[in-house]
């Protein structure tokens, strides 16, 4: 297939890209608004477009299950879920990473029930934030498609060896119809060699995975895997800045926009970052010293990327899409304070909640956030969040 142009729903450009990686086994059960991405695959495999085990489970659950089983001995493997199908997986979830498992999904994000909700937010990312997996958010398209590349390269990196979640938002990105640039077979080849897991299961080298784990040694193993995040973090650099080598489009942990001269941002994860550019332009146009800060790298959290984004503005105004019930506010903007706690220079962080389920937050929303967050921020009132447009 030569580099080409399309026009196309963001689900089916992803679904092609899973085929371009040549995967040995997918596994997944359908669910709202993920649906389309394994639909197109099991087609892919149907019609003998692409030779891989397409196993249709009977649940989420058994999906990571199969997951864990087919990259234990191996196999390039992928799947995907949203919502109340990552919450029903969530117990295997966790496992895949505890045993270095190279599996990619795609996460059509999505409210959690209940109230029963097939739309977007960031509820369900949010309560496996801390499994061990490794985590990538993309704001449309195009970035969906590269970043499954990305996702397979860093996974499968013998010094990494662990799930990578490519988060999307659902339906404002999964089925939307979207330009995106489809790399050649040979570039994808050249970036994306055939895994090779050092220590597979096998008859003939028998290794244990899982295996209980007795107070004496638990310690240790959560330790391993906190290194193991942490460690990745060079890799995942590096296989963003080879990809950015071959195609031109590059990524980065912190993406930023105006931000270099602005005295506050607005912090953005996910597909709002495009829209808050655009009203991030018209301000600046007003004389309102504004920018954008992006976090695309959420696990392992980008400290120093986002301490030298951050440090020296006035205030950020966060925008979460979920809500840490009983606690200081959103999830991001809790992690932010944190990462900036004790910093010299440090700006205050004014937290917004807003988006849930779906909720339209158009340009003058945007607009109203920012310059409602400056005024909050001067006034000195910063503490909880603000949860936007609520009514009643």
């Amino acid at each position: 297939m030569a580099r080409t142009r399309k026009g196309i729903e963001v689900s089916i450009a992803m679904a092609d890209a899973v085929a371009q990686a040549n995967v040995d086994v997918i596994a997944a059960y359908p669910i709202t608004p993920q649906t389309h991405i394994v639909e197109h695959l099991s087609e892919i495999v149907a019609n003998g477009h692409l030779d891989a085990e397409y196993v249709p489970v009977e649940s989420e659950h058994s999906a990571m299950s199969v997951c864990c089983g087919s990259a234990a001995v191996g196999a390039r493997t992928f799947t995907s879920t949203s919502s109340q199908g990552l919450a029903l997986m969530s117990e295997i979830f966790t496992i895949a990473a505890a045993m270095r498992l190279p599996i990619v999904m795609a996460l059509a994000n999505r409210s959690l029930s209940s109230p029963l909700s097939i739309w977007n937010d960031h509820s369900d990312v949010m309560s496996v934030r801390d499994a061990g997996w490794i985590h990538i958010f993309v704001e449309n398209g195009q970035e969906s498609y590269d970043n499954v590349f990305t996702a397979f390269r860093i996974a499968e990196d013998p010094d990494v060896m662990l799930p990578v979640a490519v988060n999307l938002d659902g339906f404002i990105l999964t089925h939307m119809i979207e330009p995106v640039i489809y790399e050649d077979d040979e570039t994808i080849r050249k970036y994306l060699p055939d895994v090779k897991m050092k220590n597979a299961l096998h008859p003939d080298n028998p290794v244990s995975m899982g295996c209980f784990g007795m107070p004496e040694i638990y310690t240790e193993a959560q330790m391993n895997r906190e290194v193991g995040v942490q460690n990745s973090y060079k890799t995942i650099l590096k296989a963003w800045k080879e990809w950015g080598d071959i195609t031109g489009r590059h990524y980065h942990p912190v993406e930023t926009y105006k931000a270099d001269d602005a005295e506050y941002c607005i912090v953005t994860m996910g597909s709002y970052g495009e829209t808050a550019m655009e009203v991030v332009d018209s301000l600046r146009k007003e004389g309102e010293k504004v920018g954008v800060i992006k976090l695309r790298l959420w696990r392992p959290f980008p400290f120093e990327e986002f301490r030298k984004a951050a440090l020296g503005k006035k205030s950020l105004i966060v925008i979460d899409r979920a809500i840490s019930f009983g606690g200081p506010g959103g999830p991001v903007a809790s992690e932010l304070r944190s990462a900036l706690y004790g910093q010299p220079g440090a700006p205050t962080i004014v937290n917004y909640i807003a988006g849930l389920a779906g909720r339209d937050v158009a340009r003058a929303d945007f607009r109203n956030i920012i310059l409602e967050g400056k005024a909050k921020a001067a006034k000195g009132e910063t503490d909880g969040f603000t949860l936007y447009g609520v009514r009643g």
